[in-house]
């Protein structure tokens, strides 16, 4: 991984901006949304940022660059001119001052870089190949705007709103999270237009008992991943517990909710010793095997199992 994620809070930091053309419009219009506190320096700049200027929502410094303008008040500095020599000199001023510096398009002289980002209200889902491949990026968040609903945006708000009267009518952890699981997966939820739509199902579903009775779903596993079902990721996405072989691919494992506490197990006899502890614990529990594989359907019997589609 050559880059560490992560989700910069920039509300009332100053940042800045060497440049006003197009390639700063872009990046000053993100900065704006995010509340930060954005100065540029350029002795023009495209209509687009002057608006911003005459709001009131950043400020403009009609100067050329010198090395004297730069501060160790800001906190990120954003080299966007189309002059090479100038762009290379605003990274060595802010490095020498211990200061985060991306230089636009250039990427050895970027301590940091900007994922392709897909909005919907409170969720950002954030893209980035570090700089490899834009265009596959940009192909990659088009398929991710295409499949998140519209109303999620309206669903994150609708939860936040009602953290805590959850907790007053679901007094534990577990019972909260299969609540929003089976919430969340409701057709009349995912289709929802209106915040009383949403509540209408809330408090019907919080009429039924949700109960902290476990489960066990046997998944198998081949050479492929993809042809996982998107049932078989559902429940891989619910396990508390997830029980595989040495053999198991690690993409399968990985898959899994992050959360998931994950086991080994050797033969038949280790795999009916963990599921007999772990029903006692009341566990979602998932179990990949080997793909057509009849040495465990004693221990599966009437239990489900997830067959690979035929590739």
């Amino acid at each position: 991984m050559q880059y560490f994620p992560m989700f910069l809070d920039l509300k009332a930091k100053e940042v800045l901006v060497v440049g006003g053309g197009e390639v700063a419009c872009r990046k000053v219009e993100t900065l704006v949304r995010a509340n930060a506190i954005v100065t540029i320096i350029s002795p023009a700049i495209e209509g687009f940022l002057r608006g911003l200027v005459d709001r009131g929502e950043c400020h403009w410094v009609q100067n050329f660059y010198s090395h004297e303008m730069m501060d160790r008040r800001f906190v990120q500095v954003w080299a966007t001119t189309d002059n090479p020599d100038l762009n290379h000199q605003v990274y060595r001023d802010a490095t020498k001052l211990g200061i985060l510096v991306n230089v636009v398009d250039d990427l050895p002289y970027c301590d940091f870089i900007t994922p392709s980002i897909v909005n919907r209200g409170r969720f950002q889902i954030a893209i980035s190949s570090g700089g490899a491949s834009p265009v596959l990026v940009r192909n990659i968040r088009q398929k991710l705007e295409y499949i998140l609903p519209q109303n999620l945006s309206l669903l994150g708000d609708f939860a936040a709103s009602k953290r805590n009267d959850i907790k007053q009518k679901l007094p534990s952890v577990d019972l909260r999270r299969k609540y929003w699981e089976r919430f969340f997966a409701d057709p009349a939820v995912e289709s929802a237009a209106n915040r009383q739509q949403l509540e209408q199902r809330y408090q019907s579903l919080l009429s039924d008992n949700v109960t902290e009775s476990g489960s066990v779903t046997w998944i198998e596993f081949g050479a492929d991943f993809e042809l996982l079902s998107l049932k078989a990721l559902r429940l891989m996405q619910q396990a508390e517990l997830v029980l595989h072989s040495i053999e198991c691919p690690f993409v399968f494992v990985d898959s899994v909710r992050r959360d998931a506490e994950r086991l080994v197990y050797r033969d038949e006899g280790q795999l009916n010793e963990l599921l007999s502890e772990a029903n006692k614990r009341a566990l979602r529990i998932v179990v990949f095997i080997e793909q057509r594989s009849a040495k465990y359907n004693l221990l599966i019997g009437d239990g489900l199992r997830l067959k690979l589609a035929q590739s």
